[in-house]
């Protein structure tokens, strides 16, 4: 599994939601509503859910071996971290 494309959609500064991002593997699956979440420790992924009837969240598509979590997670917040430091380059001149 390659990531080939990870695109930060929106990003968010006054809640725990800090970004929304789209992923695409092996140039053929997209994966979109990936969350990066402000945690108590950390910044952390949260991959697409929704509610069941029961209220419960389900996530929709995620990783199925702690490798796959860790290139995906690893992927997004270096995206996410270089997508700051663009903006605070392009605000700053």
């Amino acid at each position: 599994m390659t990531i080939t494309d990870i695109k930060i959609r929106r990003t968010y500064q006054d809640s725990r939601l800090r970004a929304l991002v789209s992923i695409t593997i092996d140039g053929e699956l997209a994966i979109h509503d990936i969350k990066v979440i402000e945690g108590p420790e950390r910044l952390f992924v949260a991959m697409p859910s929704r509610r069941d009837d029961n209220g419960v969240f389900r996530d929709i598509a995620h990783p199925i071996t702690s490798e796959a979590r860790q290139r995906i997670e690893g992927g997004i917040l270096n995206a996410y971290h270089e997508h700051l430091a663009a903006q605070q380059e392009a605000g700053g001149s």
